[in-house]
């Protein structure tokens, strides 16, 4: 009976649509507020109407800029149910990094392999991308959003200068800090930001190298099926289960405790693989942040 009750809590908690609202004292002294809207890990199916539907509304929260990191399909025809949900937001200031499941399907694998500290398996992803990952790229760039797959970005957001640098998806070892060039890093920038699918250490200490004042991430599901008090079980990566979603410092505590660490935000994202639609003590999320002046 208490299985039962679990499981189907577990499904309903899948569509239990959340978003979280932060502050953050990231930006230079004396910028004005910024608006950062990060959605992560939509997995999104062509039935999930509902899935949809609340993603369109985030745009009534007026962002100033959205961050998108990876993994946003999950059928070979989401990319049009996926440009709608997106909507407007794709009018605004963007950025992003696709992650393995922009590219390749997913597969029905048993789900105790998560519980390993870094779940890729022998021989993944060896075959020909079957999702249209390249289409979606070539989409969001058609719309303005800049791609940071091993890439440099400078954008003017709200009147600032924000400088980005990105990697590809590490999960799938294609991860590169990008060289910087004369123009990568303006001193008028009010921020530089990481962004990256799945925040591996070595990308974490990459960008944390480089100068990133904070890092974008998701790809951990936040772990997707938690305990009360424990929280994530795995981070389906080779970070550690306390940062498996939410703010926190990297690589050691918060900056305004620690002025050597960078922040970090990990999204749990709003789906799941379509083969385990489930989510416990941890609901699908989207992530407002107000980036204020130190």
């Amino acid at each position: 009976m208490a299985g039962s009750a679990g499981l189907t809590w577990a499904l309903v908690e899948a569509q239990a649509y959340t978003l979280r609202e932060l502050r953050v004292p990231v930006l230079a002294p004396g910028s004005r507020d910024l608006r950062v809207l990060h959605i992560s890990d939509l997995h999104l199916m062509p039935s999930q109407h509902r899935k949809v539907a609340w993603v369109r509304q985030l745009a009534e929260t007026e962002p100033d800029l959205v961050i998108n990191t990876g993994d946003n399909l999950s059928h070979p025809a989401s990319l049009p149910v996926l440009m709608r949900a997106l909507g407007p937001l794709l009018d605004l200031p963007g950025v992003f990094a696709l992650g393995s499941n922009d590219y390749f399907g997913p597969e029905p694998r048993n789900p105790a392999r998560y519980l390993l500290p870094d779940a890729r398996g022998e021989g993944s992803h060896q075959g020909a991308p079957n999702l249209p990952g390249r289409e979606l790229q070539a989409a969001f760039v058609a719309r303005g959003w800049s791609d940071l797959a091993n890439k440099r970005a400078v954008l003017e957001v709200a009147g600032q200068q924000l400088s980005f640098v990105g990697t590809a998806d590490a999960h799938m070892d294609r991860d590169r800090i990008p060289p910087v060039r004369d123009g990568d890093k303006p001193g008028s920038a009010v921020a530089h930001l990481g962004v990256t699918h799945a925040p591996y250490r070595r990308v974490l200490d990459g960008f944390r190298a480089d100068g990133a004042d904070m890092t974008f991430a998701g790809h951990t599901h936040g772990g997707q099926l938690c305990l009360p008090i424990v929280g994530a079980l795995t981070t389906n990566c080779d970070l550690d289960t306390g940062r498996a979603k939410g703010l926190h410092g990297w690589p050691g505590a918060r900056p305004d405790e620690d002025s050597s660490s960078m922040w970090l935000h990990v999204s749990a994202g709003l789906g799941t693989n379509p083969y385990t639609p489930v989510r416990f003590f941890c609901r699908p999320e989207a992530t407002l942040l107000t980036l204020v002046a130190r």
